[in-house]
């Protein structure tokens, strides 16, 4: 994997090449840049175009930042690898928190983007956000080491849709990866938290490229009324929401999410 010195951070990245206008993809909190290559990779590369992804800051192999870091040096860091790489204007693809980055980097540095897909993002940290965040953060800074299967568990109740929980097959599945995979919250510390921003909705109107937004019809996260008051405060934006599937919707429903995402990127829909 290689590292591009940008922001004053190593940040490790991937190249999935492509003949057409680049795509950089960047992922949500505690997901590293390989959480993309399953479905989105293959999709996006097949209808034609170059696609970036990266390990965000707290994501290791990317360097530590032991000063930590904002949402701002996170959008500083995709504007950065987009430079060095000689990618821009390109698009961009944001899940949850790299809605998020994705948002603040339309709004810093315009000019290297085209058009930007925001999946499970919002605009304003809501109660139950902040409330997971806290609870997040607390448990971070306890030391406490919940067992795998039980971290699983909660993690499939918090992210997938009813209908994946339902089908015991999938669930079993599902739950073999999240016990895997699982991250340790100690390990993104640095990135909690981020996700908790004011009202940036008055912000977002100075937005002046194409986004589609996009929600999980049964996002516990980020409840697809948020996506909404996104996609309403960005002046050229669309929503479209994906039914049956949670907050992992990219995962968990992806033909729906990429036939959504290229469509919008390649411009037959808005």
């Amino acid at each position: 994997m290689p590292f591009a010195r940008v922001n004053g951070t190593a940040l490790s990245y991937d190249d999935h090449g492509g003949p057409g206008e680049p795509v950089v993809l960047v992922a949500g909190t505690g997901s590293p840049g390989r959480v993309w290559r399953a479905h989105q990779v293959p999709a996006l590369k097949a209808a034609g175009h170059r696609v970036i992804t990266l390990d965000n800051r707290g994501i290791p192999p990317t360097g530590p930042s032991p000063a930590g870091f904002t949402l701002d040096d996170m959008a500083a860091d995709v504007a950065g690898l987009i430079e060095h790489l000689g990618a821009g204007p390109c698009q961009v693809v944001g899940h949850s928190l790299g809605g998020l980055i994705a948002q603040e980097l339309l709004l810093a540095r315009p000019e290297l983007v085209t058009r930007a897909v925001l999946m499970a993002s919002c605009g304003r940290a809501d109660a139950l956000i902040t409330a997971m965040s806290a609870a997040d953060i607390e448990l971070a800074d306890s030391g406490v080491k919940i067992p795998p299967a039980v971290s699983a568990y909660r993690q499939a109740l918090q992210n997938l849709s009813p209908r994946t929980l339902n089908d015991e097959d999938r669930l079993r599945d599902w739950l073999g990866i999240l016990e895997l995979s699982g991250p340790d919250p100690s390990t993104i510390r640095a990135q909690l938290g981020l996700e908790v921003v004011p009202n940036r909705l008055p912000h977002y109107r100075r937005i002046t490229r194409p986004c589609l937004v996009i929600a999980f019809q049964d996002d516990l996260v980020v409840r697809p009324h948020l996506s909404r008051e996104l996609a309403a405060a960005i002046p050229a934006a669309a929503y479209t929401e994906i039914p049956g599937c949670g907050h992992y919707g990219y995962l968990e429903r992806p033909d729906a999410v990429n036939e959504a995402v290229v469509g919008f990127l390649s411009g037959v829909a808005r």
